[in-house]
């Protein structure tokens, strides 16, 4: 398999591209729906005694 210069600058913009995108991903700021943070509110007040073992 022959690599050229012109190849290598294409997969390293491409793959810099793929990286940009998944940080974007990952830096974004999620907000709970109000049901998902009740549930989450109440999960957290569930004393460990109550917990079910799996």
């Amino acid at each position: 398999m022959t690599s050229t210069i012109e190849t290598i600058h294409e997969d390293l913009l491409d793959l810099k591209k793929d990286v940009t995108f998944i940080k974007n991903i990952l830096s974004e700021e999620f907000e709970l729906s109000d049901s998902a943070f009740n549930a989450l509110k109440k999960a957290r007040e569930t004393p460990e005694s109550e917990y079910i073992d799996l």
